[in-house]
């Protein structure tokens, strides 16, 4: 193997993807937060309903530890798939309700007692809306 095929095959392999569509890194960010336990995970896709983004991603952590866990294990896995960071992080250092936002993605992680006090999927109730573990079955 010549030195330019084995640079291009090590670009190749560790390169992030630059092609991805809202719905695939809406999945990632789903399949990340459900490898730490995250609960109750819901994707409400946005589009046609708000310009504020394609998707939002809901996820319930049910201890401070286990948000900022997700939240950790979303961006990094964000980060090393895509080569993306978000544009904005809100609330990682209460860990009560984390938000990360990617620009066609908003990421709400939170305690249960927070999800059922703000009723984010009631308040989009119009946006199509798919379970995460459903998927998975």
């Amino acid at each position: 193997m010549t030195y330019q095929q084995e640079y291009s095959l090590n670009l190749t392999l560790e390169s992030p993807v630059s092609q991805y569509t809202s719905h695939e890194l809406a999945l990632t960010i789903a399949q990340s937060a459900d490898d730490k336990k995250g609960e109750d995970i819901l994707l409400l896709n946005l589009d046609g309903v708000s310009y504020l983004a394609d998707y939002f991603v809901i996820i319930t952590g049910f201890s401070r530890a286990q948000v900022r866990a997700i939240y950790n294990s979303i961006e990094d896995k964000v980060k090393e798939k895509y080569g993306k960071s978000p544009l904005r992080v809100e609330g990682q250092s209460e860990g009560a309700w984390i938000l990360l936002d990617y620009g066609d993605i908003i990421v709400h992680i939170m305690l249960p007692q927070d999800r059922d006090y703000y009723k984010i999927e009631a308040f989009w109730g119009h946006a199509e809306q798919t379970c995460f573990q459903s998927i998975l079955h």
